[in-house]
């Protein structure tokens, strides 16, 4: 007969008076929950507007341009629509965008480990820029796709026969239009490979001790680095206007390299050239057009250019350097001190590298930018002469970055740690700005437009010349201006009806930008 051991009653176990009151907790604070956010959207539903709980919760038109921004979470979800453009996303984990008008999809996750982009036929996708597929139709071809594990496995597969490869490094392998390469082929590399630029042929044996080249007109060879021969005949060629171009010969020599070498260029042309060097001992050029004379390189050069018109000396280069003339005018003393110009750049720096400024002046084009310890402040103008249109960017590491568009929208960010590396990335601008970006400001001049947001819309202000929309501390406090009137609500309770503006009280116009 089993015996069962009982407690006595004071001291059984009290599962239902633990339970209970578990459930009872969970379930309260589940309703308050739900209760909270029924009185936040349930009025502003029904008012026809967005609710404003920022950082949990906001909605909101674009400021820049047409289309609303939804963020919930703090900095961890948005969503968007831009125009035709869609996008959403999960910083930093993930972002997706789409614009059915243009054909395009971009997809980030934990960019940049994986990416995929389609613009119309045209995709590729990638994982650690190791592995890819890539593909889409060209002007000779329906279909083309590549697929990756660089740099171990190549392949393309084509509806053009001719286009097709596989490459299998280093063992055996054929590609086309890869590596800079028009065609490349190779048998357990080094020991053998072929490769193809143009008519440009090159026979490669234990690379890059022996090759042979051949092409139209040329022939060559070496033992590198103990001796070579390249030999090219003038020769002429067609363009597509049937106009018929002189290419010139040449004609080189090396014997242990760098110790000696000895070329003439551009044979048959008006501008044949002789180079012939034993490094770092000496360097001579002559040509009619350029004299260079290098001794004990490189702390020794002099140059005429007559075709650019100035002359140069360098001692050593591109330490100290000196050049006047038409083409040229360069002052140099690094690190302490530089300045050059000719007719179109100018660049100057000062106890490299804290500052640096160059300057690009080409109708109608005027780009200038000035730097301060490379990425730590930069501050770039493109200005369009004839528009007078100017666009700006002012970074400052870490803490923000500004822009301004040709149509004189504007946009600051606080804080701004990846931004002046990768200034026009979409990607980090989508998965990483959102998480540090404790105040925007964004001011559109042609609509009127402009808007602030702290600390994830804890904070949120906007104004256009018709309304104006204040929220603060999860949307405790909401303030709302516009013609019907005005509105007031403390925590989510609106106090008094709206009142109708006094026609005094319309709102000023916006101010211009400077430009």
């Amino acid at each position: 007969m089993r015996r069962t051991r009982q407690l006595a009653p004071g001291l059984q176990k009290p599962q239902s008076v633990w339970f209970a009151p578990s459930c009872t907790r969970g379930s309260l604070c589940l309703a308050l929950f739900c209760l909270g956010w029924a009185v936040i959207i349930a009025p502003a539903a029904a008012r026809g507007s967005s609710p404003d709980a920022g950082p949990l919760f906001d909605d909101f038109s674009l400021t820049l341009a047409s289309g609303h921004r939804t963020e919930a979470a703090g900095p961890f979800f948005f969503s968007e629509q831009k125009e035709t453009q869609q996008s959403w996303g999960i910083p930093p984990l993930f972002s997706s965008t789409r614009d059915p008008a243009m054909e395009s999809t971009e997809f980030d996750f934990l960019y940049p480990v994986m990416t995929y982009d389609r613009y119309g036929d045209q995709y590729r996708w990638q994982l650690f820029q190791v592995l890819s597929f890539a593909g889409g139709p060209t002007q000779r071809e329906t279909a083309r796709d590549r697929f990756t594990i660089f740099p171990l496995y190549f392949q393309q597969r084509s509806t053009e026969p001719s286009q097709n490869y596989t490459a299998v490094v280093p063992f055996y392998g054929h590609l086309k239009n890869r590596l800079f390469r028009d065609e490349i082929f190779f048998v357990m590399w080094p020991l053998y490979s072929q490769t193809r630029k143009r008519d440009v042929v090159t026979d490669n044996y234990l690379v890059p001790i022996f090759s042979l080249r051949h092409g139209d007109g040329l022939r060559g060879w070496q033992v590198w680095p103990l001796v070579g021969n390249e030999h090219k005949d003038v020769t002429t060629q067609t363009n597509g206007f049937n106009d018929v171009k002189t290419i010139g010969g040449h004609d080189s020599f090396f014997a242990l390299w760098p110790l000696f070498l000895n070329d003439r260029a551009e044979i048959g042309t008006t501008n044949a050239a002789w180079l012939q060097a034993s490094l770092p001992a000496y360097s001579l050029l002559r040509s009619p057009e350029r004299d260079s004379t290098t001794v004990i390189w490189p702390f020794f050069n002099h140059v005429v250019d007559r075709e650019k018109k100035y002359r140069e000396w360098d001692v050593p280069w591109p330490l100290i350097v000196f050049a006047r003339g038409e083409g040229k005018h360069t002052t140099r003393v690094w690190p302490f001190y530089s300045q050059a110009h000719n007719a179109t750049q100018e660049s100057e720096f000062y106890l490299w590298p804290i500052y640096k400024y160059n300057r690009e002046h080409s109708a109608p084009l005027d780009r200038r930018r000035a730097r301060i310890c490379f990425f730590l402040y930069s501050d770039l103008r493109e200005k369009n002469t004839e528009t007078e249109a100017v666009h700006r960017r002012v970074d400052f590491l870490p803490f923000y970055t500004f822009r301004r568009d040709l149509n004189g929208n504007s946009r600051l960010q606080v804080l701004a740690p990846l931004e002046p590396f990768l200034p026009a990335n979409k990607s980090v601008e989508r998965n990483y700005s959102p998480l540090w970006s404790v105040w925007r400001s964004e001011k559109n001049p042609r609509a009127g437009a402009t808007s602030q947001s702290l600390l994830w819309n804890l904070y949120r202000r906007e104004a256009t010349p018709a309304a104006k929309k204040c929220s603060l501390l999860f949307g405790l406090f909401q303030y709302q201006s516009s013609l019907e009137g005005n509105r007031l609500r403390l925590f989510y309770i609106p106090l008094g009806g709206a009142k109708p503006l006094a026609p005094g009280d319309a709102h000023p116009a916006p101010a211009k930008t400077e430009q």
